[in-house]
Parts: C-alpha cells; sequence; structure tokens
C-alpha cells in the first residue's frame, strides 16, 4: 500500500508506519494526506523545472526559487508543468538569490527536504565566478536549512566533481577530480567538498547527484551540455573530435534526486552515466543517422588534427565569435574517459534509464 502514497503524510494521531518513502501517520479519523513539500532552488533550470515536474507527478508540494518573479522567461515553463497536472496548488514559487544571505530560512521554513540546484552552469565563466556563486549559495541554503529544521538535503553537483583521471579505469564515487587546469571542474570540486564539509559541521543528511553531461528537451536557453547539437544539426562543421562523453537524460537527473530523498537507505554520492564511454562524433553520428535531414557530421577528426581545430577555433575567437575548445579543453579531454560506474545509483536508487537514442532526439526535437 506505501508504494501508492508517494510524497504523502498522514497525520494526526494513529500509528506510524515506515517506508522507503518515510514515516506517515494514519490518522484514527481518515485525515486528509498533506503533501511533503520540497524546497527547490533553480526551477526555472534545465535540471530545476524538471525536479518540480517530478515531484508533482509524485503527489509532492513544491516551494521553488527564482532569481526574478517578474520574468516569465523564468516562471511561466515551471507553472505550467502544474497547470498541465492539475495541481497548481501544490507549487509555489518565491523570490530569492542564492548570493544573498537573507530570507532563505523564512523561504524553507515548513518544508522537508531541500534540493539545492542553483549554481552557474558554464564552461566559459571564470572559475571565480562559478565557484564563488556555488560557495555562497551552498553555504548559504545549508545554514537556512539547518535554522529552519530541514536535515535531508539533495545536492546537484557534476561528474566533473569526479574527473576522467586516470584513463582506463572505471571510475566511481569514490574518485575525486584532481586536475585544475578547467575552470569548471575545479570550481565544482571545490564546491561539492564544501558541501560535504557543511553538511557534517550542520549534522544534515547530504546525498549528492553527479550526472554527466544532461540531455533531453525541456530547457529554455541552451545550457554546455546541449549547446552543440544547433551548430551540429546545422553541419557548422563537417568533422568532429572523438572528445570523451558520458550522457544522461535530464529526466532521469529528476528522478534520481527525488529517489535519494526518499530512500532511507541512500548515503554518499551517485553518479549518473548510463551511456558511458561516447565519444563526441558518436552523439553526432548518432544525430544524423536518427534524422538523415540534418547536417551533423558523420566523420571523426583524427586524434592527431586536434591542434588543427584548436587553431581554428582560436581564429574564430579572433572575429568575436564564442570559443569553445581552448587547448586546456582539448589537452583535458584527451587524457582522460568517460568510463564511470552508475552500479550505485541503479542498486541503492533503482534506476531504470531511459535509452541513448531517447536522450538523442528528445534533445534534437527542440532545434528542429
Amino acid at each position: 500500500m506505501d508504494a501508492n502514497w508517494h510524497g504523502v503524510q498522514y497525520i494526526g494521531g494513529g500509528f506510524p508506519l515506515q517506508g522507503s518513502y518515510g514515516t506517515r501517520y494514519w490518522n484514527d479519523h481518515m485525515a486528509a494526506p498533506v503533501a511533503q513539500r520540497i524546497f527547490v532552488t533553480g526551477v526555472n533550470g534545465h535540471i530545476g523545472n524538471h525536479i518540480v515536474r517530478d515531484l508533482l507527478e509524485h503527489g509532492y508540494a513544491v516551494r521553488g526559487s527564482v532569481r526574478d518573479l517578474n520574468d516569465p522567461e523564468k516562471t511561466d515553463h515551471v507553472r505550467q508543468h502544474a497547470k498541465d497536472l492539475g495541481c497548481e496548488d501544490r507549487l509555489e514559487l518565491v523570490q530569492g538569490d542564492v548570493l544573498d544571505a537573507d530570507g532563505w530560512a523564512q523561504h524553507l521554513t515548513g518544508c522537508d527536504g531541500l534540493f539545492h540546484t542553483a549554481t552557474v552552469y558554464s564552461t566559459q565563466a571564470n572559475a571565480e565566478l562559478i565557484l564563488g556563486t556555488a560557495n555562497k549559495g551552498t553555504t548559504h541554503l545549508f545554514h537556512a536549512a539547518k535554522e529552519s529544521g530541514i536535515l535531508r538535503v539533495v545536492y546537484t553537483s557534476s561528474t566533473a566533481a569526479v574527473g576522467t583521471s586516470p584513463k582506463g579505469t572505471l571510475k566511481a564515487e569514490g574518485h575525486w577530480n584532481n586536475d585544475t587546469s578547467l575552470p569548471y571542474s575545479t570550481a565544482k570540486t571545490q564546491s561539492e567538498r564544501l558541501a560535504w564539509q557543511l553538511a557534517e559541521q550542520l549534522q544534515l543528511d547530504l546525498r549528492v547527484i553527479n550526472p554527466t553531461a544532461v540531455l533531453g528537451g525541456g530547457f529554455i536557453r541552451p545550457t554546455p551540455s546541449v549547446n552543440f547539437f544547433e551548430a551540429a544539426i546545422k553541419g557548422s562543421y563537417p568533422i568532429v573530435p572523438k572528445f570523451p562523453m558520458a550522457v544522461v537524460h535530464v529526466r532521469d537527473v529528476a528522478r534520481a534526486h527525488r529517489r535519494a530523498f526518499e530512500v532511507d537507505e541512500a548515503e554518499g554520492r551517485f553518479i549518473l552515466a548510463p551511456h558511458a564511454n561516447l565519444s563526441l562524433s558518436v552523439i553526432c553520428r548518432r544525430i544524423r543517422e536518427l534524422n538523415p535531414s540534418t547536417k551533423s557530421p558523420r566523420r571523426a577528426l583524427p586524434n592527431i588534427l586536434v591542434p588543427f581545430a584548436v587553431f581554428q577555433d582560436w581564429l574564430g575567437g579572433v572575429f568575436g565569435k564564442n570559443r569553445y575548445l581552448t587547448r586546456a579543453v582539448a589537452r583535458n579531454l584527451m587524457k582522460g574517459d568517460t568510463n564511470y560506474s552508475s552500479e550505485k545509483a541503479e542498486k541503492v536508487l533503482g534506476m531504470q534509464w531511459e535509452d541513448f537514442d531517447t536522450c538523442i532526439q528528445d534533445t534534437v526535437d527542440v532545434f528542429l
């Protein structure tokens, strides 16, 4: 019977029922169910808005934060989830910037859990901006969780904090990135380590999600995980490097956050890399195979010619184009691999994954 009570507590007098969704109480007078409320930061983001929908679909109430409640680009698509599901009464949006310390404890009061997803996701921004946002936001939200009585926190990290080295080694949750050549990877590693330090200091029950490149639709602005799809579809480059990649569908990332909250036995980190040991060239080729009308490249650039691709990228930067392939990026990518294990997420969280073609096609459909 418990399996039908997703996210619901029965409150009042009576006896507790234990299960993987926490403790619920059955009232002697058949009290109406009260949904557990989860606070989600960054609900307008690719991962954040899918977490909102998944939680609503499973009976939870959601209170979510955005930086500007008056910006429809940050709110309309989130509210649409509740409208689609007929549960607008279970979604509440509040305004807040994670860089500001004030007001978060008040926002979190009355919530049963915190999902902290808000951060800067950029491979081009400098490390100080990424790290400053991540560290301040994590510090403010974790202290607010403690103050408001929230014990269980689910934190969105990345396999950037796991790393891609050593090459040829199966990398699991015990691996940590130790390469400081890329600002984004450095920031994600340091910010996750801070999260663990704060959790120990504040005695919070922390569970961390480490996804690989997150594919799938439902984003307002393309993230670094998907922004190459548009260029590939248009045939902006005839061949692509065999840079290592691993991918996961955004719906699976949302499910993993919920399951990490629900499963009492869950602890530590959870790598989400169901489609590992791929390459950029493999993904581009599959785009073309599934969508023959596109111009996505089918040929891979030999590794020996990668320096020429770096030079071409630099030349484009001279003429004002955004740079994606610096020497540091190319060197970092080529010396590692995406040989990740998702076994823990499968065993503990019961994850069953969207297939690779669904990951590709759901992303392509946004740009067609």
